[in-house]
């Protein structure tokens, strides 16, 4: 018997037979880098007030009036810092602080209301 063997040929490959390379991608450039900038936060603006009066022993100096912390129906009290002054220091605020001083947040001083500009200092000479 007759044994039959199959042959393959391998087809030749042509130029559309072969596979491309790819393209070799242009250089890219260097990017610029700006320096990052770093954010600070500014420093929180208070408003210092500081009362320059000798209140006696066991007594208060109070504050009210309209700016942040402040209203006129209740006081806050002042720190007494020495023995004849008081002070009092209030959060950022938009517009002038308005206030007014109280002996133990009964007893309102004289004359007419304080005003001082927002994130400043001012000492006053309060009179009873």
């Amino acid at each position: 018997m007759k044994k039959t063997t199959k042959t393959t040929k391998s087809k030749a490959l042509t130029p559309a037979n072969k596979t491309k390379k790819a393209a070799a991608a242009p250089a890219s450039k260097p990017r610029k880098t700006t320096p990052a900038v770093k954010k600070t936060t500014p420093a929180p603006v208070v408003t210092k007030i500081t009362a320059q009066i000798d209140v006696g022993f066991g007594n208060t100096l109070y504050l009210r009036g309209e700016a942040p912390g402040l209203n006129w129906e209740h006081g806050v009290p002042m720190d007494c810092v020495a023995d004849d002054q008081w002070t009092f220091t209030l959060p950022e605020s938009v517009g002038p602080v308005i206030f007014k001083f109280l002996l133990n947040d009964e007893v309102w001083c004289a004359g007419d209301d304080f005003t001082l500009a927002p994130g400043s200092s001012g000492t006053f000479k309060p009179e009873f």
